[in-house]
């Protein structure tokens, strides 16, 4: 049975009108300028799918803009994750003064042609600034020429991922240490995401493109299949997998009980098919300068089909081996900023029992799953849970007394620019239990003893203390989301 999980994604952003200029905007520009319009004042942001050359985010909170976050032309050459030191490139043009910094040897990101920037080169201000190294927001160019974009002390980035921060990066400038080859050399520190969202408010699910996701196969007899638009999917199963849905098959061999003819070789083999999404709130800052409400979560749609065979050895706690691990950093745009998500995904196998109990089983499974933390003032961080899953027995055998319980199930993270925020593991299973013996196929069943087959379904989870990213207070410890258990009767003898 499988369990999925999840997918990702998160999302967040402040925004604001774009720059006015006197010349028509070029098309690449036009594109950023619309990302950048703000929403009616009562309306939620919109929230979708980042393009490929989103634009970085800055927003100067208690500058001499109106604090908001804008797109910018301003990028990030490299990041330093140790140091927190970052080259931030102008897109602008180059000084001609430099002084080449010993603490970052990244190359410049290829961003001096960015379609999505809302401004051209060199002719509006910067949403973050006039050009100056120092940290003063209030300096301005000379009378007659165009400010250069540069980055100033106090100013909110939010980037996609660039060189050394490949799950993005939003953070605080606290100093401007000078200019080398490749822009300004900056010190910074871990920002939060109210300081680009401010009082406006934002919520959507966004589903996770299953070719996004890094796939790492832990077991020889894995297949990854998916399907997207355009009549483009992969492995053996994709012409037959559903728009968006990412299918897992596996075979795995299980450690089974010593010798003898009454001992069958153990084994589990399905698959399970997920359409993974990340779901995200923001509901405004209050006085408090805290948001009033947020919730970060992960969901999705999900069917499995799968048997379990032979005697389990005997293993009185969960023997947990996992067959596959997914990543994915899918960006969304809310407004001007990029917001990444970090999604991670272990798929596993998982056998409990008393390896007393032979057992031939196959099922298939369906349903939807939801697990996540919902923040509000009053009441702080609270766990969200609910599932909706039913299995069906295709074949049930139960032989001898004892107990058996196989999962396959996955575990799921979702955080924020590179900080764990949930982890929710979502096991539905199959349990079985006899004294005597029982076979049978499609209710036609022979009974020599009693015998029971259950299904059901685990779903765990905790809060992190970095859910705090959305500006929230810091949680002084993790916060288990609670464990919702439900089983329900496959089959079974009389009662």
């Amino acid at each position: 049975m499988p369990a999925l999980v999840a997918s990702t994604l998160l999302l967040a952003a402040g925004c604001s009108s774009a720059p006015q200029n006197d010349r028509p905007a070029a098309a690449g520009e036009q594109i950023a300028a619309d990302i950048s319009t703000t929403a009616p004042d009562d309306a939620p942001l919109a929230v979708a799918a980042a393009p490929d050359d989103a634009p970085t985010a800055t927003a100067r909170p208690g500058g001499g803009s109106d604090g908001r976050a804008k797109a910018s032309k301003l990028s990030v050459a490299s990041y330093d994750s140790r140091t927190g030191r970052a080259v931030i490139s102008s897109n602008a043009g180059k000084r001609n003064e430099s002084s080449p910094s010993p603490t970052n040897s990244s190359s410049p990101s290829e961003s001096t042609e960015n379609p999505a920037s809302p401004q051209p080169s060199g002719d509006v201000e910067s949403p973050s600034g006039p050009a100056s190294a120092a940290p003063s927001a209030s300096d301005s160019a000379p009378a007659g020429s165009a400010p250069e974009q540069t980055t100033a002390v106090g100013d909110v980035i939010a980037s996609a991922p660039a060189p050394g921060a490949p799950n993005g990066l939003l953070a605080k400038v606290t100093k401007v240490l000078g200019e080398t080859d490749e822009g300004t050399e900056v010190e910074t520190e871990p920002a939060q995401l109210n300081a680009l969202l401010a009082d406006e408010t934002a919520k959507g699910r966004v589903p996770v493109d299953p070719s996004a996701f890094e796939i790492d196969k832990l077991l020889p007899d894995v297949d990854i299949s998916w399907s997207k638009t355009g009549d483009v999917h992969v492995g053996p199963k994709g012409a037959t997998v559903p728009l968006g849905s990412l299918r897992l098959d596996v075979s795995a061999a299980l450690p089974t009980v010593g010798n003898g003819s009454a001992s069958a070789s153990a084994s589990v083999s399905g698959f399970v098919q997920v359409a993974p999404q990340v779901d995200f709130t923001y509901g405004g800052e209050g006085a408090a300068a805290s948001p009033l409400s947020a919730y970060l979560g992960v969901s999705g749609d999900w069917s499995s089909a799968w048997s379990l065979k032979g005697r389990a050895a005997a293993s009185a706690t969960a023997q947990r081996i996992p067959f596959a691990k997914l990543h994915a950093d899918p960006v969304l745009q809310v407004g001007p900023v990029p917001v990444v998500v970090n999604l991670d995904l272990t798929c596993y196998v998982q056998i409990t029992g008393d390896g007393k109990v032979t057992v031939d089983v196959e099922q298939s499974v369906e349903g939807d799953f939801k697990a996540g933390g919902s923040f509000g003032l009053t009441q702080g961080w609270t766990p969200v849970n609910s599932s909706t899953v039913k299995s069906t027995p295709v074949r049930t055998s139960v032989t001898t007394a004892g107990s058996v319980k196989a999962a396959l199930g996955a575990e799921a993270s979702v955080g924020l620019y590179g900080t764990v925020g949930v982890i929710a593991d979502l096991a539905p299973y199959v349990r079985g239990e006899g004294q005597g013996s029982v076979t049978g196929t499609d209710g036609d069943f022979e009974t020599k003893g009693t015998w029971a087959l259950y299904g059901g379904i685990d779903l765990t989870g905790t809060l992190r203390l970095q859910l705090s990213v959305f500006g929230t207070p810091v949680l002084k410890r993790d916060i288990p989301l609670g464990t919702l258990h439900r089983e329900w009767k496959l089959a079974g003898s009389p009662a």
